[in-house]
């Protein structure tokens, strides 16, 4: 098993004839990804790839009915593409575009809200179950199939996490890039809980970073976990008042530092580690004391 993808998801692809969602569409379906269609406004009746281009979500729904949507539209239009998906009844939506402008996500955010559709992102690098289904950016080759969930704001850490575990023999049930940005879809609270619930998954790696309070809500649920959870947080080095690569890490007050969220997940329950280079290092002694490896 698996969350939110695994090898039946059917995706459709928003954007999918510009160069960046074209390049990552053809990496996933080499992946194995089960892709359906694409949409294009103004390209519907064409094809990419052998797969219809639709001009209106609606459209790709109703004829193709994707389980997933997977958006590569600017930034000026992104708002819109996820709303549009949403409208289509598509349950999860995964929007890779950076610099959506955070009063557009506010309004994604409250349309969603009680409503049958998941976001993940924006500004994320997607979501990936190993060996079954790539939906976004994350270079599949160092990733391997197992019981270790992860869960990342940040993209790059994402991979060189997931490359120390997979040195270490150490395979991965999903990993789950959430986004870097201050107002996201699906937060790292509520993939902690799909993790808890997901019977494939025995351990998870959290990776936070400054700025927001994201990280004290995720130790809330980290308390009463039945998994072992391990943490890391970066940006410990960063200035406060000055923003760090992405558009949530930015310190304002306290609750915003490393040190702050590493203590509340300390407290929490969660196993820390102090540097990226000993995340997987810090997992599989875990598993080791947890007698799971």
């Amino acid at each position: 098993m698996s969350i939110l993808i695994d090898q039946t998801t059917r995706v459709l692809v928003q954007g999918i004839t510009g160069r960046e969602g074209g390049a990552q569409t053809k990496l996933c379906i080499e992946y194995g990804t089960k892709v359906v269609a694409g949409v294009t406004p103004g390209r519907g009746g064409e094809e990419f790839e052998g797969l219809p281009v639709y001009n209106t979500v609606q459209e790709a729904a109703r004829e193709q009915k994707p389980d997933c949507s997977l958006i590569f539209v600017p930034a000026p239009f992104a708002a819109d593409a996820m709303l549009e998906a949403a409208d289509a009844d598509i349950p999860l939506v995964i929007c890779i575009t950076e610099g959506v402008p955070t009063l557009d996500m506010v309004k994604v955010k409250r349309t969603l809200r009680g409503g049958g559709t998941r976001l993940i992102g924006p500004n994320c690098p997607g979501v990936i179950t190993p060996g079954e289904c790539r939906v976004g950016i994350m270079p599949g080759s160092v990733f391997s199939m197992g019981s270790v969930g992860v869960i990342s704001r940040s993209g790059t850490l994402v991979y060189e996490s997931v490359a120390q575990l997979t040195s270490r023999g150490i395979g991965q049930s999903t990993c789950v890039g959430v986004g870097g940005d201050p107002i996201i879809g699906t937060s790292q609270r509520e993939a902690l809980e799909l993790f808890d619930n997901d019977p494939a998954t025995a351990a998870v790696v959290l990776i936070g970073e400054i700025g927001g309070n994201a990280e004290q809500e995720a130790a809330e649920y980290v308390s009463g976990m039945r998994k072992p959870v391990v943490a890391f947080i970066a940006g410990a080095t960063a200035p406060p008042g000055r923003r760090m690569g992405h558009a949530g890490a930015i310190i304002a007050g306290d609750t915003g530092t490393a040190k702050a969220k590493k203590d509340a997940l300390a407290a929490a329950g969660a196993i820390i580690s102090e540097s990226p280079a000993e995340i997987g290092s810090t997992t599989e002694q875990v598993l080791k004391d947890a007698g799971l490896v």
